[in-house]
């Protein structure tokens, strides 16, 4: 198992992304450590992961909050007595448009919460991890260096880019502490967001689910629009020992849409 006896942290426990993330690193073996705003999100994704809490643990953690941050590292060496990686998922994701569809709130929201807020959550976790080496991996996405023209997303895409340049520094920094720090980006993403994407453009169009689904297919190079659970599989593997070698790195996971 590519986490075995490793502690995980995994920030941003909903019902998507960050579930499937903390399925998978228990498949892998690994002690769970969840972080959320949402009491409920967490209690049903633990008693999913292990149901009598010998593996689990998890505290209402908002990453904005730095005091909180702290408290959910210091949680995970309370219980287990150390950090292995951090999977950093927490993010804000509500504020579309460009730079006159956006307001100055919005865009200070989610600045705050997808690239301070995860800075903070990598700040508090760091001591934990220099002592014995161990993974960050970032979630981002592939509007960081895609512009999507019909759905544009500024104050995000410029979260998820800052945040991946901060990798390749935080890389550079904690290299020497054996502490690897990656960043993993999806693109369209079939999940819980975009199941009601495409219910909602099946009945504007008048047109089937199936419908709506193959044609985003085709702007892929695979027939496939990877699913959440693909994205969680490439986190999991980059919070590995089996990539010791990689640091400072971003893997696109979007069945080949868009390709560098």
């Amino acid at each position: 198992m590519l986490l075995a006896d490793k502690t995980v942290i995994v920030s941003g426990t909903g019902p998507g992304l960050g579930r499937e993330i903390a399925l998978a690193a228990a498949r892998e073996g690994a002690n769970l450590v969840l972080g959320a705003r949402r009491t409920e999100n967490l209690a049903a994704v633990a008693d999913e992961v292990d149901p009598s809490g010998a593996r689990v643990v998890w505290q209402k953690t908002d990453i904005t909050d730095h005091a909180q941050a702290e408290a959910l590292a210091e949680l995970a060496v309370k219980r287990f007595g150390r950090i292995d990686a951090l999977l950093n998922v927490a993010a804000l994701d509500t504020a579309a448009g460009g730079l006159e569809q956006t307001s100055w709130d919005d865009l200070r929201a989610v600045l705050e919460t997808n690239l301070v807020g995860s800075l903070a959550m990598t700040k508090a976790t760091m001591p934990a991890l220099r002592r014995q080496g161990g993974s960050v991996v970032f979630v981002g996405s592939q509007v960081e260096m895609k512009v999507v023209s019909d759905h544009p997303q500024l104050a995000y895409a410029a979260s998820k880019a800052g945040l991946r340049t901060a990798a390749h520094y935080l890389a550079q920094e904690y290299g020497p502490d054996r502490v690897r720090v990656n960043t993993v980006s999806p693109g369209w993403m079939l999940g819980p967001p975009v199941e009601a994407y495409l219910g909602y453009m099946a009945a504007a169009q008048q047109v089937s689910r199936e419908a709506v689904l193959a044609d985003l297919e085709q702007k892929m190079a695979l027939p496939y629009l990877a699913s959440d659970g693909d994205t969680a599989e490439a986190v999991v593997f980059l919070a590995s020992d089996r990539a010791r070698g990689i640091t400072g790195q971003t893997l696109l996971v979007n069945a080949g849409e868009y390709m560098r």
